[in-house]
């Protein structure tokens, strides 16, 4: 059953054309920056973290996946949810649970709290996210106007990782891992105060029906589908527990997919995703986002504990791939209208996986500079030719209707694929990393010589991480050179939603 509610059009309080709306620019900016700031700031905190909190290697991929499995799970809803709630009040909601989630985060003291703290931050970024996208919407009305907002909220929205790994390192190197969560409290509590001066009120006009059933089968069901891969690494495939939690994933998967067919007014309407174009988008995003995102993980595991790099010397080191985003997606930009998304998104995705084969080459005696720098540049300088023009054909051809369904799907789509990912190339690697010890204890004839081999076992589990998250990422170069048949013109002409990790 679907749960009702009526709305009706209310006048925004602060005018388009008054000068608050720059100061309401400058207020979702903010958010946004929370938003992608807190899903890259802790991966340079995790292994501090671990450490404190005693968290095992199955299940410290919680500290990424909480946040990003709720965060993806129910942006959909939230969207909705802003829309006939009224946008403002959704946005202040959100900024607050944010800031009181952080602020449980940084004070955990078990595992448990940590991880329960990620995902109601993800939760609640749900919520304000698709809310500050709507407000930026009615907010500036005039074209240039609207060209400069959406810009800076473009350009938080990819530079907003490097921010997070540059602060995530200096605050845990500095102060602690926690204040990696304890900062965004007060930031978002600031920005709540000034969106109830600076933002004006909005809301969708008519009766609306909030997809419950649909909600509550893809979440739980994505859910159990981490968790089955993380019960998988410590019991095995073949435990009935695993078999147990996956099966229930798949049943609760199929039954969404059931309910969005037969619902009136569904979460996820199956015409945006059964265009082969866009589905092609989509299905791009899915998977760069499962293979991308633990790759952000194990580099952020091999730098401090192979290299020996402090929290501060990772989050700059990680810098160079958030310039060769950049610099991607400039001459993606330039190029675009002439190639078409086709050649551009398949060209990229066939970089991006170069780049990740590079990795593979790591060792435990191997440097920066030689085998991570470049792997970096070039899998980012992929990366970044490849979210533009998969942005833009994510809402090719798609009815006014459903724009803001597809302009969150990316997202969505990103951030699901981000949580599975991350959770199946855990349990990779950890069942990597036993299976070399297995193979090679018996080479051992001294005591003193285990704690090498423990060190050469760990990094043979990152490249096979990496081999795996290569195996993904050129399955979507695949998918979308087999896929994507739209003419450059036709997607060129199709609006672009800020996109990136």
């Amino acid at each position: 059953m679907s749960t009702s509610t009526s709305a009706t059009s209310v006048p925004p309080d602060i005018s388009p054309k008054s000068r608050n709306r720059w100061l309401a620019l400058a207020v979702i900016a903010v958010s946004q920056l929370l938003i992608v700031l807190d899903a890259t700031i802790v991966n340079i905190a995790l292994p501090t973290a671990q450490a404190d909190l005693n968290i095992s290697d199955a299940n410290r991929q919680w500290m990424v996946t909480a946040y990003t499995l709720a965060f993806g799970g129910l942006l959909l809803l939230g969207g909705r949810i802003a829309d006939f709630t009224g946008r403002k009040r959704a946005f202040i909601i959100g900024l607050l649970g944010f800031a009181a989630a952080s602020a449980l985060g940084g004070l955990a003291t078990n595992a448990e709290t940590l991880f329960a703290a990620r995902a109601l931050q993800g939760a609640f970024g749900a919520l304000m996210a698709p809310a500050a996208l709507s407000l930026l919407t009615v907010t500036f009305t005039e074209a240039r106007e609207r060209a400069r907002a959406f810009g800076v909220y473009g350009a938080i929205a990819g530079g907003g990782g490097a921010v997070g790994l540059l602060l995530g390192g200096v605050l845990t190197e500095y102060a602690s891992w926690r204040w990696t969560l304890l900062v965004s409290a007060p930031i978002a509590i600031v920005a709540a105060v000034a969106a109830v001066r600076f933002v004006g009120e909005s809301r969708a006009e008519g009766n609306t029906r909030y997809d419950l059933p649909g909600a509550f089968t893809s979440t739980v069901g994505l859910v159990a589908l981490v968790y089955g891969f993380t019960k998988a690494s410590e019991d095995g495939w073949s435990s009935p527990v695993t078999i147990a939690w996956l099966v229930a994933a798949v049943l609760l998967l199929v039954s969404f997919v059931v309910i969005e067919l037969r619902s009136s007014h569904p979460l996820l309407p199956m015409r945006v995703l059964l265009d082969r174009n866009r589905g092609g988008a989509f299905l791009a995003s899915l998977l760069i986002g499962s293979g991308l995102f633990g790759m952000f993980l194990f580099l952020t595991f091999y730098m401090q504990l192979t290299l020996g790099y402090s929290a501060l010397m990772s989050g700059v080191a990680f810098l160079p791939f958030t310039f060769g985003i950049i610099a991607g997606a400039g001459v993606a930009a330039q190029i675009q209208t002439r190639f078409g998304p086709r050649i551009l998104m398949t060209g990229g995705l066939l970089l991006a996986t170069i780049g990740m084969v590079m990795l593979t080459r790591i060792g435990v005696d191997t440097s920066f500079w030689t085998h991570v720098l470049p792997a970096e540049i070039v899998l980012s300088l992929g990366m970044g030719i490849t979210f533009g023009p998969m942005s833009s054909t994510a809402l090719f051809g798609v009815a006014d209707h459903d724009a803001g369904v597809a302009s969150a799907l990316i997202n969505t789509t990103q951030q699901i694929g981000g949580s599975l990912g991350t959770a199946l190339l855990n349990t990779i690697f950890t069942s990597a990393v036993a299976a070399y010890i297995t193979d090679h204890r018996s080479q051992i004839t001294n005591p003193d010589q285990l704690p090498a081999l423990q060190g050469v076992a760990t990094v043979h589990g990152y490249t096979v991480a990496f081999w795996v998250s290569a195996a993904l990422i050129g399955l979507s170069a695949v998918l979308a050179f087999v896929l994507i048949r739209a003419k450059r013109e036709e997607v060129a002409a199709a609006p672009g939603v800020p996109v990136g990790v």
